[in-house]
């Protein structure tokens, strides 16, 4: 069991995990030793996360989620399987803590006045400096 905070925790029927080989360093080792981990969440299954949580962890997830509804997280930067899998499972609490955070709504302000003024005022002192750069005549 995985423990994300007080009130979340992750079952073990909710994870599973499959060694294949790594693309990282090991020389003629990371021929023969599956050390890189891939661990699967069953998000959309999982009774300990309420919906909305879910609905941020799919879209932080990005290409990580599914068709399923779960989210697969690889960790292969140690040569070693236990470090991996250590380093997945953090990742993933990590995740899942980003996605409690709720985000603040955006609230909709109007440009003041003077801040249009001053954008007008800049554009058309840039039209005059534009302006100056054309044919000189001679008169």
């Amino acid at each position: 069991m995985i423990r994300i905070n007080d009130t979340i925790q992750i079952e073990d029927w909710e994870l599973s995990e499959q060694f294949v080989r790594s693309s990282g360093p090991g020389g003629q080792n990371v021929n023969k030793v599956s050390s890189a981990v891939q661990l699967r969440f069953e998000a959309e299954r999982s009774p300990n996360l309420p919906g909305p949580v879910k609905a941020r962890l799919k879209r932080l997830a990005g290409r990580r989620w599914t068709k399923e509804g779960a989210v697969i997280i690889s960790a292969e930067s140690h040569r070693s399987q236990a470090l991996n899998r250590e380093l997945a499972e953090q990742k993933l609490v990590d995740l899942i803590r980003k996605a409690l955070e709720v985000p603040k709504r955006r609230v909709k302000t109007r440009p003041t006045l003077a801040s249009k003024r001053r954008r007008l005022d800049g554009k058309t002192q840039r039209g005059q400096v534009k302006m100056l750069r054309g044919k000189v005549t001679d008169e």
